[in-house]
């Protein structure tokens, strides 16, 4: 506000010279035009100096001008504020002798003045016979000035006025909405978010209302496999389709689902965003349990296992007490039948498994889910065409596949009625590993087979019910990201076909096929 004033007080200042100046012309112009000047200048005579001199003297008293001078073409004052330069010459030309009005500012015997020189010309003539110089004070401009810069300053207070309260108010307005902060303290704060945003191991998403990404840290760029610059685009646009996607884009809360993708399991939270009753968005969070679930399914292999020796423990028990009262009653010939019987039907299931199954941990695993299945009262059968190597590819994948369908197929048949019956395959070519497990149980209406797959859905009930959602789940993350496929056929009971191809083998690419029948 001090520079503009002192700017326009320039201005003003170059506005009264122009003024002035135009004055001093106008006067000029005026006293030229007085027939005696014209006359004296243009003929001469006895008392012409007087009388130009006189004319001049009024004009200075009428105008308040500094001076009024008139030179003749020879360049001789003929009137002058000091009498004693009149009749003698200037020393530079006229200046008006192109018949044309100079104006500027002149520093004389006077001082600084705001001058203006105007020809003089002939009675009746157009012939110039000198020229008319005229001053005002420069002292006079500054008078002008200082009366007019009291407005000008009241204005300038005046604006100043309203500024300082709009700035107040508009400071006041900008801390309400950064709550009180400084533009330092803002400044820190925003890098002490984005170095904790990218420095903690869960994933961290924010969408504003339209469903466009705000906020993404590196965890959430990582287990979401977004490409580069998804910040401000459209989440379903970056998203692969899926259960993934249909989870983060919901307009629910979502507490703790698990979410199985291609490569991870997941952990996931949103949160809607409201401020003002208004929806401002949503913010999700991911936690990779990809390393837990691994280790969870090794503890329930353990488990399982555990489980089968305990059964195998608690069946030798009973068959030891069998023996015993047989023996004690001096049933010998009975006791010996018993234990034939006993060794030529656990034989059978070894042998079967030995001669169609090289792999040991298959067949350990198989062995331990053939004793589950005897405790539980289920027929465990091995398909004739049961053919797999010693050290078959992805045996990893393999054991998931079967040991996930087996205990689907168990609990499958928890409730139903005998004969109850469980048939497994495990068929080896050079180009993939086939596995197939059939049941006859009761099986699933067909209007739950699309969501079969999908992670924590379960139609188990009861207490079995807290093991279900995770199961066929793994079985078709598992497949699908070696590139297998998964089928589900029924009627009655339901048969699970899950293709591996083998990594030297060509890829059998597709994802799961629902056909009609029953399924869990």
């Amino acid at each position: 506000m001090l520079i503009g004033f002192l700017l326009l007080a320039q201005t003003a200042r170059a506005n009264l010279d122009a003024d002035f100046q135009a004055r001093a012309a106008a006067i000029a112009q005026t006293f030229a035009g007085i027939p005696d000047v014209q006359n004296c200048l243009a003929n001469g005579g006895p008392g012409c100096a007087a009388t130009v001199q006189s004319l001049a003297s009024q004009t200075v008293t009428r105008t308040s001008a500094a001076y009024v001078v008139v030179i003749d073409r020879n360049r001789v004052r003929h009137s002058h504020p000091d009498p004693a330069l009149i009749g003698k010459k200037v020393s530079e030309p006229l200046v008006a002798a192109d018949g044309k009005v100079h104006m500027g500012t002149n520093s004389g015997s006077t001082g600084p003045t705001a001058n203006a020189r105007v020809p003089l010309y002939a009675p009746a003539s157009s012939a110039i016979v000198g020229e008319v110089s005229v001053g005002i004070r420069e002292s006079s401009v500054g008078q002008e000035l200082l009366r007019q810069l009291p407005a000008y300053a009241a204005w300038f207070v005046l604006a100043m006025a309203i500024g300082a309260v709009a700035s107040f108010g508009l400071a006041s307005l900008l801390k309400r909405r950064t709550f009180g902060l400084e533009l330092d303290e803002i400044a820190r704060l925003l890098q002490e978010r984005e170095a904790t945003l990218h420095g903690i191991r869960e994933g961290v998403i924010a969408i504003d209302p339209g469903g466009r990404i705000s906020v993404v840290n590196d965890e959430a760029q990582r287990l979401l496999r977004l490409p580069e610059g998804a910040r401000g685009r459209l989440l379903v646009d970056v998203l692969l389709p899926g259960p993934l996607r249909e989870t983060l884009t919901g307009t629910t809360e979502v507490k703790d689902a698990i979410v199985i993708t291609d490569d991870h399991c997941l952990v996931v939270n949103r949160m809607p965003v409201s401020l003002g009753g208004r929806a401002h968005g949503a913010v999700f969070t991911l936690q990779d349990r990809t390393e837990l679930v691994g280790l969870t399914r090794e503890l329930d292999g353990e488990r399982s296992f555990s489980e089968s020796i305990r059964a195998q423990q608690h069946e030798f028990s009973n068959r030891m007490h069998a023996v015993s009262g047989l023996l004690e009653l001096g049933r010998t010939q009975e006791a010996l039948e018993y234990l034939n019987e006993i060794r030529g039907t656990t034989a059978d299931l070894d042998a079967t498994l030995r001669s169609h199954i090289g792999s040991p941990m298959i067949v350990g695993l198989l062995l331990g889910k053939a004793a589950e299945a005897n405790e539980r009262g289920i027929d465990l059968v091995i398909a004739p065409d049961t053919e797999l190597g010693e050290a078959p590819e992805r045996v990893q994948a393999l054991t998931t596949v079967l040991g996930n369908l087996i205990d689907n197929a168990f609990d499958a048949l928890a409730a139903a009625p005998a004969p109850r019956r469980v048939v497994v395959s495990v068929v080896e070519t050079a180009e993939s590993v086939t596995v197939r497990v059939s049941d006859n149980g009761p099986g699933v209406p067909s209007t739950e087979l699309p969501r079969i797959f999908e992670s924590g859905y379960t139609t188990k009930r009861g207490s079995l019910a807290r093991h279900g959602g995770l199961g066929l789940s793994l079985v078709h993350s598992t497949a699908t990201k070696l590139g297998g496929s998964v089928t589900v056929s029924g009627g009655p009971g339901a048969v699970f076909t899950v293709v591996l191809p083998r990594a030297t083998g060509g890829a059998v690419a597709g994802s799961p096929t629902v056909a009609a029948g029953g399924a869990r």
